[in-house]
């Protein structure tokens, strides 16, 4: 099911903020540009949002401002990775990820404590759990690839393909931008955008006492 949308103009009208406020919170990257969606209307191009997204993350943009600065709120929204240390309990306890993935990324690694990039990883693989579409053993071949290529597309935003073929199955990392053309013995099981993933992540540790 696709994502609703809610546009530009009912954005402002809902949440009674001005067209300055919205893209400031923009370029101080409170808000993802990728969450800017340019659609063609009868009207010409327009600017639609992930509503359910967009809403909360305006809600809290809004109440926090009233004791924080904007630069304040952009470190809220994208913390200092690279010092991020969680433990599994953690991760757990605030529902970041299940103890099936940690017990999967456990079953090939001694880990106590995961930074941003490995917990990362093990987010991806929840989000394909949460489909439904994927198994146990097949999670460890996302790990494997992500593991395994991630670098090579860091910082850019990129996609994980997963796939089946005559009931075998494999992934791969490719750029968001590139369509992707499968033969017709290939079925698409699951596709995840990265930074979503990562914009998702920031959230959620940055709410963590």
């Amino acid at each position: 099911m696709d994502e609703e949308l809610i546009s530009k103009k009912d954005l402002l009208d809902l949440k009674n903020i001005s067209y300055g406020q919205l893209y400031r919170w923009k370029r101080k990257l409170l808000i993802p540009d990728e969450w800017f969606i340019r659609k063609s209307t009868f009207t010409g191009q327009e600017t639609f949002f992930p509503r359910d997204k967009i809403l909360q993350r305006i809600d809290k943009i809004i109440n926090m401002k009233e004791d924080l600065s904007l630069d304040d709120i952009a470190e809220k929204f994208s913390p200092e990775l690279m010092k991020i240390l969680l433990s599994g309990e953690e991760l757990i306890k605030n529902n970041i990820v299940s103890s099936m993935v940690l017990d999967i990324y456990g079953s090939t690694h001694q880990v106590d404590l995961f930074s941003f990039d490995k917990l990362l990883y093990i987010y991806v693989l929840e989000r394909f759990f949460q489909s439904g579409m994927v198994g146990l053993e097949e999670g460890k071949i996302i790990l494997q690839n992500l593991e395994d290529d991630y670098n090579n597309y860091k910082d850019k935003n990129c996609d994980m393909i997963f796939i089946r073929k005559f009931g075998l199955a494999t992934c791969f990392l490719t750029s968001s931008s590139e369509p992707i053309y499968l033969e017709k013995s290939a079925k698409l099981i699951g596709r995840q955008n990265i930074n979503i993933c990562i914009e998702e992540l920031k959230l959620k540790v940055s709410l963590l006492s």
